[in-house]
């Protein structure tokens, strides 16, 4: 009886929502599955693309797995964690975005019925994590190094690489044209780690094959004032100065009062600020310098002058391009016009301005650091344009990791097909559950020939059957085979030059299962959302605070 009588003990604040247990889990394995489920179609080359209109009536057309799961807006804790592995994806490796997702999104689909039938999900994530670091072993394993080549060879290898990441996007139908370009502009770019070392202009108008690499710098032409069109539109070997300073006439002090006693003086007091701006200019002509860049407004008055002593100038530069200019040209960015020697001076071969469209471009080339490059996009619609930036954004920084890590893989679902094949055979070797759970999780990596199949209109269980008999041939010579895309059939992804650089595949690996396994840790959700008798409150008290601040008068006697 006595038992019966004890309080109830409120532990949380009323109105809190928990979940936890069995039901839990299942419900957070079954939010993730609809988020892989979104980006699912848009893998491979025939993945199709999707159209996302927020909020304040922007378009966007995107094939990006990254870019899409950014848009989407998720607002169910679990599966933002799905979120967060495609940015990481995106930003440590640039491409497989997709991938990850829809590994993730595998592997918990393949746990749950093992959570409904009472496992515990330690077993399930101890096995998962054993899987992960064979397949990681087994990737270095297969992977073939691309190092020692020369350097047309290591082009044309690196080339592949871009390809295969440009035929799943928008403009596939150019991969070869676009591949070359994104491998000139890395190399280019040299050891530099910085990517806003390779620009990307847009332009629209004209068709993608009008797009063009600079090896140098460009950027559209800034706002001018009368003069501009006297001055020299085209040099051969100039001297480039770069300013941060404003070359403007004004009144050196805002505000300033001066007292006179002489009218007389007046005049010797505008004369001495039209002298400054004289002496400022007078000391970039004596420079040597013939084009003369700045961050901030270089005036009609300053315009005027250059032009009469045929020199190049542009006002309002971009901070970005001013940089990339100066990394270009070998130029030092100047606070002051003083003593401004050889040494701060840029140089390139030509400079000119040219028309692109209906833009107009200045552009460096032949620069001597050759530390940079700029792409200059062309297109229909500005949703095309912004969809080949990102296409390119991706191939861009997988040719730098292919130059940096050196080794590939075949693609096209080859290489998932063989660590597949492979955890079987070692799940075999295996006593206990845990047997089952890497034969799940060996399953789960088929996802991706079986997608790249389904977005393709093939039939998916015939291709993976013809598949994985390839792969499991004693002698080994089907590790490579993967989906042909253009026959429904499969072929040997090494020789149809579907590479992908390794570390892709191993960092989308880690990555999903990290993730499968930080959900499937997961066994009780708590939110606790806030009452309105509290946000209440807490107004009122910020109320009051307010009032008290001000200090009472004094009470009159």
């Amino acid at each position: 009886m006595a038992a019966m009588l004890q309080p109830q003990i409120i532990l949380l604040k009323e109105g809190t929502d928990t979940s936890q247990g069995k039901a839990q889990l299942v419900s957070n394995i079954n939010a993730c599955t609809a988020v892989a489920d979104v980006v699912r179609t848009t893998l491979g080359p025939r993945g199709m693309d999707k159209l996302i209109h927020d909020d304040k009536g922007n378009v966007t057309i995107s094939n990006d797995g990254a870019t899409i799961m950014k848009l989407l807006d998720i607002v169910h804790p679990a599966a933002k964690i799905l979120v967060d592995i495609a940015k990481s994806q995106d930003s440590e490796v640039g491409d497989g975005t997709t991938t990850v997702v829809l590994l993730a999104g595998e592997f918990l689909k393949e746990a749950k019925p093992f959570v409904e039938d009472g496992v515990h999900p330690q077993n399930l994530i101890r096995s998962y994590r054993t899987a992960c670091y064979l397949a990681i072993d087994k990737i270095k394993e297969l992977a073939v190094s691309i190092e020692g080549k020369s350097l047309e060879e290591k082009k044309s290898l690196l080339a592949k690489c871009a390809a295969t990441t440009l035929s799943s996007k928008l403009i596939g139908g150019e991969k070869v044209f676009f591949a070359s370009m994104v491998v000139d502009a890395v190399i280019a770019i040299g050891n530099d780690d910085r990517l806003n070392m390779i620009g990307i202009k847009k332009v629209p108008g004209g068709n993608m094959r009008d797009s063009f690499l600079v090896n140098g710098v460009a950027f559209k032409k800034t706002f001018s004032y009368a003069g501009f069109e006297q001055q020299p539109k085209k040099f051969l070997n100039p001297k480039i100065l770069l300013l941060n300073i404003e070359l403007e006439l004004k009144s050196e002090k805002e505000n300033a009062e001066i007292r006179l006693s002489d009218p007389s003086q007046y005049q010797s007091i505008v004369d001495a600020e039209w002298n400054i701006i004289y002496d400022k200019l007078d000391k970039c002509v004596k420079s040597g310098a013939k084009v003369v860049l700045s961050r901030l407004a270089i005036g009609d008055l300053a315009t005027q002058y250059f032009a009469d002593r045929d020199i190049f100038c542009a006002g309002r530069v971009a901070e970005e391009d001013l940089q990339r200019v100066a990394a270009a040209t070998g130029g030092t960015v100047q606070t002051s016009v003083n003593n401004i020697i050889d040494e701060v001076l840029g140089t390139c071969e030509v400079f000119e301005e040219k028309q692109v469209g209906n833009e107009r471009f200045n552009i460096f080339s032949g620069c001597p650091s050759g530390r940079t490059a700029t792409i200059v996009l062309r297109g229909g619609a500005d949703q095309f344009i912004e969809e080949a930036e990102r296409s390119l954004h991706d191939a861009i920084m997988i040719v730098r990791r292919a130059l940096k890590n050196s080794t590939v893989v075949a693609g096209g679902g080859a290489i998932d097909m063989e660590i597949s094949r492979y955890l079987r055979q070692h799940a075999r070797t295996i006593a206990g559950k845990s047997q089952l759970f890497i034969n799940s999780y060996a399953k789960a990596l088929e996802v991706i020939p079986r997608q790249l199949c389904d977005n393709a209109g093939f039939d998916a269980t015939d291709v993976l059957n013809k598949l994985r008999q390839k792969h499991a041939l004693p002698s080994g010579e089907g590790a490579s085979y993967g989906v042909d895309i253009n026959t429904g059939g499969i072929a040997d992804s090494f020789t149809n030059f579907v590479w992908e650089p390794s570390v892709v595949k191993s960092n989308a690996i880690n990555a999903a299962t990290e993730a499968a396994c930080l959900i499937l840790s997961v066994d009780e959700t708590v939110k606790n959302p806030k009452s309105e008798s509290a946000q209440g409150e807490a107004a009122a008290s910020a109320m009051a605070g307010r009032g008290r601040g001000r200090g009472r008068g004094m009470r009159r006697r």
